[in-house]
């Protein structure tokens, strides 16, 4: 098996290293034996993979750069097996009830809907793995911890789901033997406060955490503040029943302290 992966960032990387075969890797940087999306050999490497991932984000404003460069090629293709990572903001606020893959669409960022569809309908292999906030070794609340403060915002009744970088990549790597092209959502069982993931996270590092604080009194930037407008609850039923995955951390708080060994190595 020969994976070509279009974007090579954190949950991509942890795929490609997992996968069982050989790997060839698209960034967005140039440099010596890397290929780059405007790279002219690509369009040999489409043709040659026999799966394709791409974990590029569209633009913030305009379309996805990798079907803008290479859409007619990667439709053509004779890969098995097509991923794209998107995202669960294409839910929109579900005002704390749960979605699924059948939910409508209506986020807030035209960009990503687009994408997402648009990858959808591009190939007759293709699954769209729609993905919570992720966490994992290196890019977790015990990290922003470590970094400094951490504001804790009082929102009774709001929620987030999140994933273990490690449950993507095993539920993808389920995808390539089970599971018919589609949409999937990959979230852990726990959808959670963030204020309780970040005491949780203060209290294995055995730090103090901030007091909980409004929205309003956090000052948070237009972006922090656009995100505890959302609140929805991410099912994945589907990814349990036509995956067979079973959730290494099917909440944060084993996925924390998987976390806490890899920092203690």
């Amino acid at each position: 098996m020969h994976l070509l992966v279009l974007g090579l960032g954190y949950t991509a990387a942890r795929f490609a290293a997992a996968f069982p075969g050989t790997v060839t890797a698209v960034r967005s940087r140039a440099a010596p034996g890397v290929l780059t999306l405007d790279d002219p050999v690509l369009h040999g490497a489409i043709a040659a993979a026999t799966h394709i991932l791409s974990s590029v984000p569209p633009a913030a404003v305009g379309s996805d750069p990798v079907l803008v460069a290479h859409g007619t090629h990667l439709a053509a293709a004779p890969a098995r097996w097509v991923g794209y990572l998107s995202s669960t903001g294409v839910y929109g606020d579900a005002q704390g009830a749960w979605v699924d893959e059948a939910s409508p669409l209506k986020g807030r960022r035209s960009g990503r809907l687009a994408a997402d569809e648009a990858w959808q309908l591009l190939h007759p292999e293709t699954r769209v793995f729609r993905l919570p906030g992720i966490y994992g070794p290196g890019r977790s609340a015990l990290d922003r911890l470590r970094a400094g403060p951490v504001a804790r915002i009082d929102m009774p009744g709001h929620v987030f789901s999140r994933v273990h970088v490690d449950d993507i990549v095993g539920a993808m790597l389920a995808s390539l033997q089970r599971g018919a092209p589609g949409i999937y959502n990959l979230s852990d069982d726990e959808p959670a406060p963030g204020e309780a993931v970040t005491a949780h996270a203060a209290r294995l590092l055995g730090v103090e955490p901030a007091p909980l604080q409004s929205l309003e009194a956090a000052q948070l930037s237009p972006m922090g503040r656009a995100f505890y407008g959302e609140c929805r609850r991410v099912a994945n039923g589907k990814m349990t029943r036509d995956l067979g995955y079973e959730l290494r951390y099917p909440e944060y708080r084993s996925g924390l302290m998987a976390c806490l060994g890899e920092m203690k190595r």
